[in-house]
């Protein structure tokens, strides 16, 4: 059921279509009437206002009375409309916003209750302003009016060439003349039948109307107009109509779109909401200065690029599906999509059909003999003479199919190579070639059983086969990098392959790839977008697509290197499957690009694109945390200088570019900060914020299709010195440093003379600390010495007390020898001798002397604690002093141990210590 429906798919190629949506415009749905100004900006009347579109944005005017604009017409650097019960001219600011001017207020007149204005015509100095009732005559030069009153309805008001014509409801055709209204006729079919425009032609006057077709008056004489659409005519209702300058006309209907007719009247297209329009009612015609014709809608604005180059068909039903390749053969043209095969007649606006058993994916169709070959998923079909398809090749997937000779083709297939026969004036599959099974997309031959094979993963194979092409002898991968997107074609003897790194040749003698940067300058890796490339062979042109553009290649007239010709037609535009890119060349001039959408013609003899105008719309600017504020146009020719706080600039510009094809685009520069172009943008704005004091010139460029506007945007501003920056400022900075300069001085001078007094206190303080260590350290020596010195004595004083004691021990032990010997006198002189040595009182003294240099206060001490002491007692407490005990006592005082006792008994009475003290412990503790 679905392919049968397929073959009601019909086919119209129509001029593209720009779609404005209420949403875009901001706006709402229905536009009256639209006009172009002198700088060919458009404005249209919308239900909300007036709309303004200068080639990048639109901007919305609300009518002053916030009611509908029936009417507008752009006269002069005027813009006149007319709406509910009022009537007036809008002007550009010195911002360059329009600023309305009501023409009907503080008049001799009134203006009826609900009158509305559906007409304005401009003439030789006067404006005229069309209601149902009157026709307001304003005379320009001297801002005054007069009026033509109906009773009867007047339904629209027509300019023709120098004349002005208007028709009464049952009454019939008037012409203005000196001011004041004249009947022409009143025949039955001008009463009868409502105008919707007038338009002049050699003979007469064509009379254009709503529901019966067209009409010619000539002398009087008013007759149908017999033309072929005068049956569509017939059928619809037509509300608006324009003629164009080709001489043709577009009738814009209630319900049925658009009807356009060729200047004898026959029907050239008609295009409905199912060939693109977002509408079937056309409420306002105007065709601007480029050659496009405006189209005002019950919903949306559209744009009809009659005059471009290009033509489209959409596959609105998505019946024929994404277009892989195409085929001119017989007087039909064939497409190949992921839905299978369709055909129809070229030369005719038939419909396409299908070809039964071609169900499913189509990659390549190719012409041989006259005979198309259908490479498809299934594998190969013979499409006849009667566009019925018969399966050559049952092998899956054929890619490609490539002549070797007359009688022999090569396919590349998803499982590697086969060949394909020609016997008895028929192609039969004949075999698979062994030894090579990967898949063959893209397949040249280089040389006589030389194949180069590329796979964009896998990389590129030179193979080489028998004679007989059934089997591979070799097969190797040559040294050439793989790349997604790659492809590889023989081109003028010359096989190429490309991939995003560039456009290599291949070199039969080294067999190996070298790069040619001619024709890879053409393919820049930044635009790379596909490796397909497709060859004319009529034109004998290569044709190859990237990002932005369509390129073609073909040989130099006048050298041995290649011209090179670009078409700039974007991928978003062509909207074609990247890497299965396609292109026919269908007659002289035109070419068939194949899209997920259906199809795009190219006429390349209207591709010649006038360099357009770029134009500055508005100025902002603004400080760090202020909105943005309008900057005057007025001044662009002059040098403005602006606050420094403003230093923040926004500025808006546009091409009125209106081909849907094309692309406009920008560059700046802003000399003073950034001297060098911008990249290409389709950015209609830039700004600047925080831009530094300093001198600027701002360049703005633009280009649609890749050709340069005729000017470029020159602003030249200055961002004044911040006033801290200027003359008065430095010298006030100048005086303050100078102060500043002299106040560190002194306070230098103040710091440094306290750091110095600081720094003498801290000497000072350093030297009496210094002095006080080395006091310290003195008394330290001296202490030291000192300690040293009684150290010394108490060793003399022990040594002395210990030869005392040794010298007195000898002594008595000699004594008591002598007393043990026989004969006494012999030994009386001895023994007195001896007895005079123990009781030596300057052996005491000695040793007292020696004592009181240790312990000098001893013995004052002992005196003065117990007076009663003798100085036999104080020798006693010397020796205990020195805690010796009462045996080493005895020598020292030459009395025996027991002497000793009882002195230490009389001592310890005298100074009356308890039985439990200890008289050495109490001596030691003095």
């Amino acid at each position: 059921m679905f392919f049968l429906f397929a073959s009601i798919v019909y086919s119209q190629e129509i001029p593209p279509i720009e779609i404005f949506t209420p949403q875009d415009y901001g706006a709402e749905d229905q536009n009256w009437a639209i006009t172009q100004s002198e700088n060919n900006f458009i404005y249209v009347a919308n239900n909300l206002g007036l709309l303004e579109y200068n080639g990048a944005t639109w901007q919305l005017y609300k009518s002053p009375n916030n009611d509908i604009l029936r009417s507008v017409r752009s006269a002069g650097n005027k813009v006149y409309s007319g709406g509910y019960m009022d009537f007036g001219y809008w002007m550009k600011d010195q911002y360059g916003k329009l600023i309305y001017q009501s023409l009907s207020t503080n008049r001799e007149f009134k203006i009826k209750e609900d009158e509305q204005f559906w007409g304005i015509i401009d003439i030789d100095g006067f404006v005229l302003f069309q209601s149902f009732e009157t026709i307001y005559i304003y005379d320009i030069t001297n801002d005054s009016f007069k009026l033509i009153h109906s009773d009867d309805r007047i339904n629209k008001i027509f300019k023709v060439n120098e004349s002005i014509y208007f028709q009464k409801a049952n009454i019939g055709l008037f012409k203005i003349v000196n001011g004041k209204e004249q009947l022409i006729s009143s025949v039955l079919e001008l009463k009868d039948n409502e105008i919707i425009n007038i338009y002049a032609v050699d003979d007469g006057l064509l009379l254009q109307t709503k529901e019966n077709g067209i009409y010619k008056y000539n002398e009087q004489l008013v007759k149908k107009w017999n033309t072929s659409a005068n049956k569509i005519l017939s059928e619809v209702s037509v509300y608006s109509a324009k003629k164009l300058s080709d001489g043709s006309f577009i009738l814009g209907t209630i319900s049925n779109g658009i009807v356009r007719l060729s200047s004898s009247g026959d029907v050239i297209t008609r295009i409905d909401q199912s060939y693109g329009l977002s509408n079937n009612t056309v409420l306002s015609i105007e065709e601007d200065n480029y050659g496009n014709v405006w189209l005002g809608l019950d919903n949306g604005i559209n744009v009809l690029n009659l005059s471009s180059p290009f033509k489209v068909y959409v596959d609105k039903q998505g019946i024929l599906g994404t277009i892989y390749c195409s085929a001119k053969n017989n007087g039909y043209l064939y497409l190949g999509t992921n839905q299978g095969l369709f055909y129809k007649r070229f030369d005719a606006d038939s419909k396409f059909k299908f070809i039964p058993s071609t169900e499913g994916q189509v990659w390549v169709l190719t012409v041989v003999d006259g005979i198309l070959l259908c490479g498809h998923d299934s594998g190969t079909f013979t499409v006849g003479n009667d566009n019925t398809a018969d399966f050559l090749s049952f092998e899956k997937g054929t890619w490609t199919i490539k002549p070797i000779s007359s009688d022999m083709l090569l396919q590349g297939t998803y499982k590697g190579l086969s060949i394909l026969e020609k016997k008895n004036g028929s192609w039969k599959y004949r075999n698979k070639i062994d030894g090579f099974n990967i898949s063959s997309r893209y397949v040249e031959l280089s040389n006589n059983n030389d194949i180069l094979v590329s796979h964009e993963y896998k990389g590129v194979y030179r193979i080489l086969t028998d004679s007989n092409y059934r089997e591979v002898s070799s097969y190797e991968k040559l040294n050439v990098s793989q790349g997604a997107k790659s492809g590889l074609l023989k081109y003028n003897g010359n096989v190429f392959y490309i991939y995003e790194d560039g456009f290599y040749k291949y070199d039969i003698g080294t067999q190996g790839f070298q790069k040619d940067s001619l024709l890879s300058a053409a393919f820049p890796k930044q635009d790379y977008l596909s490796g397909k490339l497709v060859i004319d062979s009529q034109k004998n042109r290569l044709w190859g697509f990237t990002k932005d553009r369509v390129i073609f290649i073909e040989p130099g007239e006048l050298s041995s290197l290649p011209d090179i010709s670009s078409i700039p037609i974007s991928s978003e535009i062509r909207k074609s499957k990247p890497g299965y890119e396609n292109i026919l060349h269908i007659t002289k001039d035109e070419y068939l690009i194949g899209s997920t959408e259906g199809y795009v013609i190219i006429n390349l003899d209207k591709l010649k694109e006038e360099p357009k105008e770029i134009v500055l719309n508005g100025i902002e600017y603004s400080s760090r945390h202020d909105n943005f504020s309008q900057l005057s146009l007025s001044e662009s020719s002059q040098r403005i200088e602006l606050n420094y706080k403003r230093n923040s600039l926004k500025f808006s510009y546009s091409i009125t570019d209106f081909d849907k094809m094309s692309l406009s685009e920008y560059q700046y520069r802003l000399k003073g900060i950034y001297d060098n172009w911008s990249k290409w943008s389709t950015n209609s704005s830039v700004a600047f914020e925080n831009l530094p004091h300093g001198e600027y010139q701002l360049e703005v460029r633009g280009r649609t299709s890749g050709v340069i506007t005729k000017n470029r945007i020159e602003y030249s501003f200055i961002i004044q010195k911040p006033w801290y920056l200027k003359p008065l400022a430095i010298m006030a900075y100048i005086v303050l440093v100078l102060m500043l300069i002299s106040l560190i001085q002194v306070l230098n001078k103040r710091h440094y003379k306290r750091q110095k007094q600081k720094l003498i206190e801290n000497k000072e303080r350093e030297l009496e600390l210094e002095q006080l260590e080395s006091q310290k350290q003195i008394i330290q020596f001296k202490n030291e010495n000192l300690q040293m010195d009684i150290e010394n004595k108490n060793r003399e004083l022990g040594t002395a007390t210990m030869n005392l004691v040794k010298r007195n021990e000898l002594l008595n032990d000699i004594k008591v020898e002598l007393t043990k010997a026989k004969t006494i006198d012999d030994t009386k002189n001895v023994i007195r001798l001896i007895n005079r040595n123990l009781n030596n009182t300057s052996d005491w003294k000695l040793f007292e002397e020696a004592f009181n240099n240790v312990d000098k206060d001893f013995m004052r001490r002992v005196k003065s604690l117990h007076p009663a002491i003798t100085p036999n007692d104080l020798r006693l407490c010397a020796y205990l002093r020195l805690n010796l005990s009462s045996k080493e006592i005895a020598p020292l005082l030459n009395i025996s141990h027991k002497s000793v006792e009882v002195k230490r008994y009389r001592l310890r009475k005298k100074m009356g210590l308890d039985h439990e003290q200890s008289l050495t412990d109490y001596i030691l503790e003095l």
